[in-house]
């Protein structure tokens, strides 16, 4: 097997037995990129020379003993999370040339564990968007069909793991855009519980929304990564003071006897045919698995789309009015202050940004912000105790990870409600702040991936993995890899 197709799991077991070195894993995955990437598009930034110079240090503390989580495992980041000395773009061009002073705290905890950043990863520009085609850099192609988008904003995340570009990766998730990439590109993809991995160097679209967390290749990878970014950071205000279990303590456990809800919302008219199959045949399996399917209702789901719609945009209205050329990033010179503001917004945020933000400044604007932005936070509270009502009743509640599989490029740009509603099954979990795993459970009869999402309690991760590694374990979804050149 080529070192690039290795996950974290199989690679950390042969760096520590000295049967690869970190250097020898690091080139294998650069050679990979250099041979797809320009393919796929997933990378912004490729830093080959810091890689090599970090698998190197890997080395040498393997050979003093190291056993960290991560010796040498070179994994890429979305370039939306702050990389000190290394530029950080958003994918906009606002942010081009921007390098953080600063690391943030989930690069840094990945940096203690020894890590290799294989690079910074594409998106949908500042995270808006739901197919990797909104950045300034050009779109990001999916691995398995390039005509077809990876899904977004983590898009170039997603493929990159999916065409083993990266041993693992980190994406963000504001709503949907870790598990919808990792759906449509036939990858697992977690979604942690607001609050339990810090947000310190995540550049914030939606503060009450964002997530960082993993996109691997299996769900095993998925809880060691879990186990090395999360836990309570006095640098963001918004990180829980909870403990952090080992997430992979739990994986192999049986699911004999655990309800999985299965909403009727969720099957509903628009859902593709092949989709629903997928979902429920993994149902099934599940089920001959022990679990007990039962059907449950989460009645405000209909909502969730115009209140993400209004909460996120005026979010995101708030947290863009930092870049005005001022204090670092483009400036625009224009004839007074005024004008430099207006000129460097214009040219430096792209069309789906600035519909945000047009968005957001309406929602919370005076006379409307009673008629919007707090009616929105009212229907939020609705959907959150949909969710806490269920879980009184069930353990998990499982779903279609997205009512399509990846649809070609171009194909919503021009309607940008339709790309909105791509993300209709996975807004209500960054609504209610609980967290969702999605793992692959099938293909389309044009081998196109299809992803089964699986919901939980507040900061109980630990059910997720249990019931999404017993399903993992028992199908091979997670083994196929689309046809690129070797």
């Amino acid at each position: 097997m080529e070192l690039y197709r290795m996950n974290i799991d199989e690679a950390r077991s042969a760096v520590i037995r000295g049967e690869i070195s970190p250097v020898e894993l690091a080139g294998s995955v650069f050679e990979r990129i250099e041979a797809v990437e320009g393919e796929i598009g997933s990378y912004v930034s490729v830093r080959k020379d810091l890689a090599l110079s970090q698998a190197r240090q890997a080395e040498d503390a393997i050979r003093a003993g190291d056993t960290r989580a991560l010796p040498g495992i070179p994994i890429a980041v979305k370039d939306n999370i702050c990389t000190r000395g290394v530029k950080t773009t958003c994918s906009s061009r606002i942010l081009e040339n921007f390098i953080p002073p600063y690391e943030s705290t989930v690069t840094q905890r990945l940096a203690e564990q020894g890590y290799v950043l294989a690079g910074k990863t594409n998106l949908d520009e500042f995270a808006m968007g739901s197919s990797t085609e909104n950045s300034f850099f050009g779109r990001t192609k999916n691995p398995w069909d390039p005509g077809r988008v990876p899904g977004g904003s983590s898009g170039g995340s997603a493929a990159a793991v999916a065409a083993d570009e990266c041993i693992a990766a980190v994406g963000s998730d504001t709503g949907g855009s870790i598990r919808q990439p990792a759906a449509f590109c036939g990858v697992v993809g977690l979604k942690p519980t607001y609050g339990r991995v810090s947000r310190y160097g995540l550049v914030a679209f939606a503060s009450s929304l964002d997530q960082i967390g993993p996109i691997t290749k299996t769900v095993k990878d998925s809880a060691i990564l879990m186990n090395v970014i999360s836990g309570h950071d006095p640098l963001d205000s918004t990180s829980a003071a909870v403990d952090t279990p080992d997430f992979t303590s739990v994986l192999g456990r049986d699911i004999k006897g655990m309800k999985l809800g299965v909403p009727r919302e969720y099957f509903i008219e628009g859902l593709d045919r092949e989709v629903a199959a997928a979902v429920n045949e993994a149902v099934k399996k599940l089920e001959t698995l022990g679990a007990v399917p039962v059907e449950i209702s989460l009645p405000h789901t209909e909502y969730a789309v115009a209140t993400y719609y209004i909460l996120a945009t005026s979010e995101a209205s708030s947290n863009l009015a930092r870049y005005d050329g001022v204090k670092y990033g483009l400036r625009v010179d224009g004839d007074d202050l005024t004008d430099m503001y207006m000129k460097t917004r214009d040219e430096g945020f792209g069309d789906e940004v600035k519909r945000r933000i047009i968005l957001g400044t309406y929602a919370l604007s005076s006379g409307y912000y009673e008629a919007y932005y707090r009616k929105a936070q009212q229907v939020r509270t609705l959907i959150r105790r949909d969710f806490e009502k269920a879980f009184e009743e069930v353990d998990m509640v499982v779903t279609p990870t997205t009512p399509t599989p990846a649809f070609r490029a171009g194909e919503k740009t021009a309607d940008p409600l339709q790309m909105y509603l791509s993300d209709i099954f996975t807004i209500s979990v960054n609504l209610a702040g609980v967290p969702a795993i999605s793992i692959p459970c099938g293909f389309t009869s044009a081998g196109l991936p299809v992803g089964l999402q699986i919901i939980g309690r507040h900061f109980d991760e630990e059910s997720i993995f249990r019931v999404a590694y017993a399903y993992e374990q028992a199908t091979s979804w997670h083994r196929m890899r689309p046809g690129l050149p070797e």
